[in-house]
């Protein structure tokens, strides 16, 4: 069999015989074939199963006849025929032998050329048979491996719709997950705030009330804990939006892969569909000439697995930030809540504390008021006491000053000049122990004074610390965000 686009060589023949030298060249006779079929013009193509220079082959041998006294060598002398000039009268050429031999041996050239026709038609025949077989089976294979192709391609692109469409709802799921991190965030800046301004409002305290205290400890521990959350919650955003721009590639690339599907898959499905009889066939020259071509099944198979691949990747990792976020905005979301609870709990015990201790300075100061009343009505009395020893001191002194005016030996030490002048020096005892008395009353009047001021202090240092705790600090920690905000829910 040969190939397609071969020129038919006659290998069945037998070799040509050289041609006598009696009849008229072949080649004389072509012209009595011009003009008898019509002129179609084939395509110049170099695939087409014949060349017209494969049937003129036969007719290019140009026989001739050759002078009668070449081909009368050899013979006799007395069958030669004499010379045409040494004859007066017009004589034939060949002998009746020659004319039956010219007869039989063109009966033999066209016999053989009739049975090399017949051979070369038959073999024709089967030739244009098993070619147009050929021609179907080729056919028939191209139609096959395109329907393979057509559902190779489609179930690429089923595959491809199934893992675009789950890593639309992953970056969906992801971006809903984002949204929920972004206003947890937010609504961390209120408990932020809160515990700053308490901790600003309580250096307002005074005095030895501005102390560091458990209040104070936990206050700066909720900071640290609110900024940690912050931290992680806002590094896990960055992640989160990384991963939002990953997912976002390896969607383009199944987009993408996924558009060039459907275009091949509807190409191929054209091709796999069109028919020797379908409109549309065409001749183009040099196509299959034409390799553009950039994969072969394995590359073109890797391409679009790996395509896969890369996505559920990227969808695993997307999935496993989701549940990481989740459990952080849970995390945090505790941690924010407990520590906003023992801060709570702090402040209870130390407003607690406070008003005890107010209480007390109030029974304290109470006491001293009325400690204070009391000293100040004995040194009423004292002073009193010290009035009512002028009248008897200025009566003793008087008598003696009169004594001292008797006569002579009148002037007598006796017993009533002792008594007087004991009488006098006992009322100066007696007012000297009263001025004593009136100064320490005096000096424990100025230091129940003190004490009194210091407790009035003391109870007014109290006082705002209570304000600042219970009314600023603890009206601003009355709300707290609701589980459902920290979480970003709403």
């Amino acid at each position: 069999m040969e190939p397609v686009g071969s020129p038919l060589t006659a290998t069945y023949a037998h070799p040509r015989s050289t041609p006598t030298k009696f009849l008229p060249a072949i080649s004389a006779m072509a012209s009595s074939y011009k003009g008898r079929f019509p002129y179609c013009p084939l395509p110049q193509s170099s695939s087409l199963p014949w060349m017209p220079s494969t049937y003129d082959r036969p007719a290019a041998i140009s026989p001739t006849l050759a002078p009668f006294s070449k081909s009368s060598q050899g013979m006799a002398a007395s069958k030669k025929l004499p010379l045409i000039a040494d004859r007066t009268t017009f004589i034939t050429r060949y002998t009746p032998e020659d004319w039956h031999r010219a007869n039989l041996t063109n009966y033999r050239v066209s016999e053989t050329c009739q049975h090399n026709a017949e051979r070369l038609r038959v073999d024709t025949s089967r030739m244009i048979q098993d070619k147009y077989q050929q021609t179907e089976k080729t056919q028939r294979e191209s139609t096959k491996n395109l329907g393979v192709r057509v559902n190779d391609i489609g179930f690429w692109k089923s595959e491809l719709c199934r893992e675009l469409g789950e890593m639309i709802g992953e970056t969906n799921a992801l971006t809903d997950m984002k949204t929920r991190l972004e206003r947890a965030l937010a609504e961390t800046e209120a408990p932020l705030q809160v515990a700053q301004e308490c901790l600003l409002q309580r250096e307002k305290r005074m005095g030895i009330d501005l102390v560091h205290d458990d209040v104070e400890k936990q206050l700066f521990t909720e900071v640290d804990v609110i900024r940690s959350c912050q931290e992680r919650m806002q590094r896990c955003l960055d992640k989160a939006k990384a991963q939002l721009a990953s997912n976002r590639v390896a969607q383009h690339e199944l987009e993408r892969d996924l558009a060039n599907k459907r275009a091949a898959h509807r190409i191929d499905d054209k091709c796999h569909h069109l028919r020797n009889t379908s409109h549309g066939i065409s001749y183009y020259r040099g196509v299959e000439r034409v390799d553009a071509m950039i994969s072969v099944p394995e590359s073109w198979a890797k391409f679009t697995d790996g395509n896969i691949l890369r996505s559920q990747s990227e969808r695993a990792a997307s999935a496993k930030l989701r549940d990481t976020t989740r459990n952080l905005l849970e995390v945090t979301a505790n941690e924010m809540r407990c520590q906003f609870n023992r801060v709570n709990v702090a402040f209870t015990s130390r407003i607690a504390e406070t008003a005890d201790a107010k209480s007390k300075i109030q029974t304290h100061l109470a006491k001293t008021l009325r400690e204070i009343f009391q000293m100040e009505m004995s040194i009423e009395a004292i002073q009193k006491a010290m009035r009512d020893q002028g009248p008897p001191f200025k009566v003793a002194q008087t008598r003696l000053d009169e004594r001292t005016r008797r006569p002579n030996m009148e002037l007598c030490r006796d017993t009533a000049q002792l008594r007087l002048v004991n009488e006098v020096h006992e009322i100066n005892e007696t007012v000297q122990s009263l001025q004593q008395r009136l100064r320490d009353t005096k000096d424990a009047l100025q230091m129940l004074a003190h004490a009194k001021s210091l407790l009035q202090h003391d109870l007014a240092v109290k006082a705002n610390s209570l304000f600042i705790d219970q009314e600023k600090c603890m009206g601003m920690r009355k709300t707290f965000p609701s589980t459902a905000r920290l979480l970003g829910s709403v």
